[in-house]
């Protein structure tokens, strides 16, 4: 009897069974546990307004770098976050730092807020939502809220990204160093809070 089929199959099964297996989502923004300070980036895929794969741990590393997670284009109080952030860009590059912005929005939608909004600094999708797992900001809706928001608000999740996850981020801005350390960190449930553009150029001023 060839025995070599039923050892191929244990081995596979023994291989994924020693996986670390991935956290669920949450089902709540209150829920998220994003990553804190002193924790180091992880990496992640994610695509420039051409569509092209990136490595955000490579846009990262070695520059000082502020970080934002946005909910989408559709998202009005993202949008004056966005352009918040805008003023004070050129006083965060004076001090050596860059800012790049990630949603779960796809490279096309993306083109719509970077021109609206007259963009200078970085935005990139996060489509497969990769990147907001892996920084702990990710949560999905539940069924009644995302039928909610379509159609109270016509928001379509699923065009916006691309995909049928309905994922979202938790509204977060992460201050990281050159070596890719997590140094501030300013998250809210609640999409409404922001952080506003003074309020960080007073935490970049306490972190000299």
């Amino acid at each position: 009897m060839n025995y070599k089929p039923f050892l191929t199959l244990i081995s596979i099964l023994i291989y994924t069974s020693a996986l670390p297996a991935e956290s669920p989502v949450p089902n709540s923004a209150a829920e998220a546990r994003p990553l804190m300070v002193g924790a180091t980036v992880p990496d992640s895929t994610v695509k420039s307004l051409k569509g092209n794969d990136k490595s955000l741990k490579k846009i990262l590393m070695g520059k000082k770098s502020v970080l934002i997670f946005y909910r989408g284009d559709w998202c009005p109080y993202c949008n004056t976050h966005l352009a918040d952030l805008a003023k004070v860009e050129g006083d965060l590059r004076k001090q050596g730092f860059q800012i790049i912005a990630i949603s779960p929005d796809s490279p096309t939608e993306l083109r719509k807020t970077h021109d609206r909004n007259h963009l200078t600094y970085k935005l990139y999708s996060d489509s497969t939502a990769e990147a907001m797992k892996s920084f702990g900001v990710a949560y999905r809706l539940d069924d009644p809220t995302f039928n909610m928001m379509s159609s109270k608000y016509n928001v379509n999740l699923e065009r916006s990204s691309g995909h049928a996850h309905h994922i979202l981020p938790v509204p977060s801005v992460f201050i990281i160093n050159t070596n890719g350390k997590i140094v501030y960190v300013h998250t809210d449930p609640n999409y409404k809070v922001r952080l506003k553009g003074a309020e960080l150029m007073e935490a970049v001023a306490k972190l000299k």
